[in-house]
């Protein structure tokens, strides 16, 4: 097996959590980063050298890109949540908290967050495969970082004043 196929063998792992991070279905991860795999596969001759991570990350981001205009483009359904209770205890709320402060971030909040923080992305590689300045990335992380403590200490986003 060639180096590049042992290196694209090896990010298997984190594409899938990132992937579910992203998609918040097992399913649809799975598939997504099949796409991924075979993009690079493919795409082999295009890969002139670097951190073969970074470029896996922005393939598997940019077809999430591609769905997610796709979904948009069809008629909205709205999927039936199961209704927590306020009071909930237990090892399973502070999971539900961070996932609901996570759903509530804009997306490229999140994505950053997620390279970040899941999967130990430099700032500069998530600004590689987000396709922003390095200045961005730690613009987002900061405001990321400060709404989901925002939500965890119980604070109610603020509204914006429009004059």
């Amino acid at each position: 097996m060639s180096t590049f196929r042992h290196s694209i063998e090896a990010c298997i792992p984190a594409l899938r959590r990132y992937g579910r991070a992203l998609t918040r279905d097992a399913e649809t991860a799975d598939d997504l980063v099949q796409d991924t795999l075979v993009r690079a596969l493919r795409s082999e001759h295009l890969f002139h050298g670097g951190d073969i991570r970074a470029w896996m990350f922005t393939i598997l981001t940019n077809l999430n890109r591609n769905r997610l205009r796709s979904l948009s483009r069809r008629p909205s359904t709205s999927p039936l949540e199961d209704d927590d209770a306020a009071d909930l205890a237990g090892p399973e709320a502070g999971g539900r908290d961070i996932e609901r402060a996570l759903a509530l971030l804009v997306e490229d909040q999140r994505h950053a967050l997620l390279l970040v923080v899941l999967e130990g992305l430099s700032y500069r590689e998530v600004a590689e495969v987000q396709g922003v300045p390095i200045g961005t990335v730690m613009s987002r992380l900061a405001r990321a970082r400060a709404q989901v403590k925002a939500y965890l200490d119980g604070e109610r986003p603020a509204l914006r004043r429009v004059k």
